[in-house]
């Protein structure tokens, strides 16, 4: 496999060549019949567990293994943090051995939780899995990007539960230029925080939030918030769910595209960084964050 990797792409690393080969080798050789398949969604903080139930194929130019999908969204959380640092190696095709993957895995389907690791085990978890690897024991870049995001992902659980994310929402849109009105803790009629341009706010656009910390929203719950949007003046919404929307909801964003965005956990990291330097000082205390930079790995690396 590795010279046949090499003849055909001759201006190929040596290393690029050896994980090319191991990857396609281990897809096709090593997958087996039953053996769970762990996916990492990229667009969403989720992840995938299914089960092989073919064998390889080579079809229009695609490597191909027949999957049964057994439960698609589960939340990245579910999961202890030295699994989600195993599950975000850089290699696409690779071996989770370490810490009794498999039999956590399994417990997770089975709807158990997975034991979070503590102490000195948790140290150990920060390291790189050295055994994510395929037949020829080469190491699976991770990934420190996913791993700062999941982090960060905790910490915002920890520190922002209910009103609190309202509080941090607020705090983002602020710094993305707009005045706020934000509901106090409590039943507020669908609307946690009222945005708008302007001195006093009054100008376009004119924004009513809905946030919700807990529980994936459906397609009834966004119809509620242009309900509100009617009532109280607003022209668009925002609806923020931590834990996300479904696949209705998710399907039906097109035609709300100029009337309503969707925020979930990862939209709402990813607009806290944008922001993060402009944010209010008692923010920052709660959410301490430090900018780095790192390498991007590449096929020569």
């Amino acid at each position: 496999m590795k010279r046949k990797h090499a003849e055909v792409y001759p201006d190929m690393s040596p290393s690029a060549v050896n994980n090319h080969a191991a990857q396609a080798w281990a897809f096709s050789q090593r997958i087996d019949k039953g053996d769970l398949v762990v996916l990492p969604l990229k667009t969403r903080s989720l992840i995938a567990i299914g089960k092989i139930k073919g064998d390889y194929q080579y079809l229009d130019g695609r490597h191909v293994r027949k999957v049964e999908w057994l439960k698609e969204n589960i939340p990245r959380t579910t999961f202890g943090q030295d699994l989600l640092y195993s599950f975000g190696a850089f290699m696409t095709v690779c071996q989770i051995k370490r810490n009794n993957a498999e039999e956590r895995v399994k417990a997770i389907l089975a709807g158990k939780p997975d034991p979070h690791r503590q102490g000195k085990a948790a140290k150990k978890d920060m390291s790189t899995d050295s055994n994510i690897v395929t037949d020829d024991d080469t190491e699976g870049f991770v990934d420190l990007e996913e791993q700062a995001v999941d982090q960060i992902r905790r910490l915002i659980q920890a520190r922002f539960g209910g009103h609190n994310l309202t509080r941090l929402v607020e705090a983002i849109l602020q710094v993305q230029g707009y005045q706020t009105y934000r509901s106090p803790e409590g039943p507020d009629g669908g609307i946690d925080i009222l945005a708008g341009f302007g001195p006093m706010g009054f100008d376009k656009p004119r924004i009513c939030v809905q946030v919700k910390s807990g529980g994936v929203q459906n397609d009834a719950a966004i119809r509620e918030l242009e309900g509100v949007m009617s009532r109280v003046g607003a022209e668009q919404g925002l609806f923020v769910s931590w834990d996300g929307f479904n696949k209705t909801a998710l399907a039906n964003t097109s035609g709300l595209f100029f009337k309503v965005r969707l925020w979930d956990d990862k939209k709402i990291i990813f607009n806290l960084l944008s922001s993060y330097a402009d944010l209010p000082d008692e923010i920052q205390a709660e959410l301490p964050l430090k900018r780095i930079w790192v390498m991007v790995p590449d096929d020569d690396s």
